[in-house]
């Protein structure tokens, strides 16, 4: 095999392996912006429910004159 074959090899096998490496980084990254969104989801319904549980009035909130 000459030279240029050779090199032609070894750039095709580099390169058949960064295919199959972004391949799998792009799943990996598909799957965490699947568990961001959901965590942000989480997120907006702790939010939620954490103000429907807070007093909406501050006087509520204070103590009474005799503490």
């Amino acid at each position: 095999m000459t030279e240029t074959a050779t090199r032609l090899d070894e750039l095709e096998m580099r390169m058949a392996h960064q295919d199959q490496t972004i391949a799998e980084l792009n799943d990996v990254i598909t799957a965490q912006w699947k568990k961001i969104e959901a965590l942000e989801a989480q997120l907006r319904r702790f939010g939620e429910e954490l103000q429907s549980l807070e007093p909406a009035d501050t006087a509520a909130q204070q103590k009474p004159p005799h503490y």
